[in-house]
């Protein structure tokens, strides 16, 4: 389900933003506009996530994985 919104853009954007549909053969600006705010909020997401990682104390981190592992291996069959 799509929704219809309205926007305004500077002139020179929108001269952009038809230059771009023109050399990338996009329908139309709603296509165009659309995927580029999807970029953008996909950019966005990445971001933040990289953002929370950073957060993370690598060795805390590299320790809670041998913990699992250990835990693990003990119950995997032997080949």
């Amino acid at each position: 389900m799509k929704s219809k919104i309205e926007i305004t853009l500077d002139e020179e954007i929108v001269r952009q933003l038809d230059d771009l549909i023109m050399q990338l053969s996009y329908k139309n600006r709603s296509q165009a506009i659309e995927e580029a705010v999807s970029e953008k909020l996909d950019r966005l997401k990445l971001n933040r996530l990289a953002r929370e990682c950073a957060k993370l104390d690598p060795f805390e981190e590299q320790e809670l994985a041998e913990e699992g592992f250990a835990e693990d291996a003990g119950s995997w069959p032997e080949y």
